[in-house]
């Protein structure tokens, strides 16, 4: 379970520090961290690590989507959801979430640039986090019964809001 905890939580804190310090000050996130050190406070950390540890854009842009996949892929692999008469395997729905999400800002329907490059390392992560790692319980539907594993799974899903640009 700590192995599990750790290959889900390590890509999630480098995405965090990737976003508290070198994505836009409106996403949720930094907007918490301003009101919890200040702005000024803010200001003066950002500026001294994006100077001390520079990054290229493909890390700053790109990078996050596919470790947030990769990370929703382990939580989402071992659940499924009943649609209709249909059982849907957990594992397809980052797929379907990172391309909707993608579409949606090509559409305007959502804060953000379309980025193919975006998709390329969303579907890179999620096999590789689909192949590469294999932890399979029997499946269950992520509904039936709440668990510790569902509650974990939704919560990864719930972690993007904290991405969300403010207007």
């Amino acid at each position: 379970m700590r192995k599990r905890c750790f290959l889900i939580l390590s890509p999630l804190l480098i995405s965090l520090f990737i976003y508290l310090f070198y994505r836009t000050e409106k996403t949720v996130v930094n907007e918490l961290l301003i009101q919890t050190i200040s702005d000024q406070n803010y200001s003066a950390l950002r500026e001294a690590i994006s100077t001390f540890l520079p990054l290229n854009e493909l890390i700053i842009y790109s990078l996050p989507e596919g470790l947030w996949v990769f990370c929703i892929t382990l939580t989402s692999k071992s659940f499924y959801v009943q649609f209709l008469n249909r059982q849907i395997h957990g594992v397809w729905i980052p797929l379907v979430f990172c391309v909707g999400l993608e579409v949606f800002q090509l559409l305007n329907l959502t804060n953000g640039r379309f980025d193919l490059m975006d998709i390329w390392l969303s579907l890179l992560f999620w096999t590789i986090a689909n192949y590469f790692f294999k932890h399979s319980p029997d499946k269950q539907n992520i509904l039936k019964p709440l668990n510790s594993r569902s509650v974990l799974c939704f919560g990864s899903y719930g972690i993007v809001y904290l991405a969300h640009v403010l207007t």
